[in-house]
């Protein structure tokens, strides 16, 4: 058994070269590869959370902005809304205006109208009564005027 140990120290001592070897590889590599490497993804990671906090802060503007934009076309539109509804009870009162105007002039105009022909009836009236006069003396001298010359004709006899 001894002899096991023996060769198994010899292993060993044979093996702490290449041990202390592999162990300064590390070293080495951890100063020259991983901290470097470690380093360069800390700064990409701070820079991609850096880039993310940055756009969520560009999205929270950009909402922000998207909601005055959208409050300034509501009141936009409300105004113009207002406006329409303002022109059109002005042209809803222009209208009636014009047409209580209008109704009034035919109302006047049917007054004067029924007066001309009361007026004309009047003067027709007037007129059918003179000349219903003057035919009445015609139609009386013209039954008198045969009875005068039969009276007439009558006398020149008896004479």
């Amino acid at each position: 058994m001894d002899s096991i140990v023996h060769q198994l120290a010899d292993l060993l001592w044979g093996a702490l070269p290449t041990a202390i070897i592999v162990f300064a590889f590390y070293l080495f590599l951890r100063w020259s590869f991983w901290r470097p490497l470690e380093r360069v993804l800390a700064q990409r990671q701070a820079a991609t959370e850096g880039a993310r906090r940055q756009a969520e802060e560009f999205m929270a503007g950009a909402d922000k902005k998207l909601r005055q934009y959208e409050e300034a076309l509501r009141q936009a539109r409300a105004e113009i809304y207002r406006q329409q509804e303002t022109a059109r009870h002005a042209a809803l009162d222009e209208r009636s205006r014009i047409l209580h105007t209008t109704r009034e002039q035919a109302n006047q105009s049917a007054r004067q109208a029924r007066l001309d022909i009361a007026r004309d009836v009047e003067q027709a009236k007037q007129a059918l009564g003179a000349q219903s006069q003057l035919l009445a003396e015609q139609i009386a001298n013209s039954l008198l005027a045969p009875e005068r010359s039969a009276a007439g004709s009558r006398r020149g006899r008896n004479a």
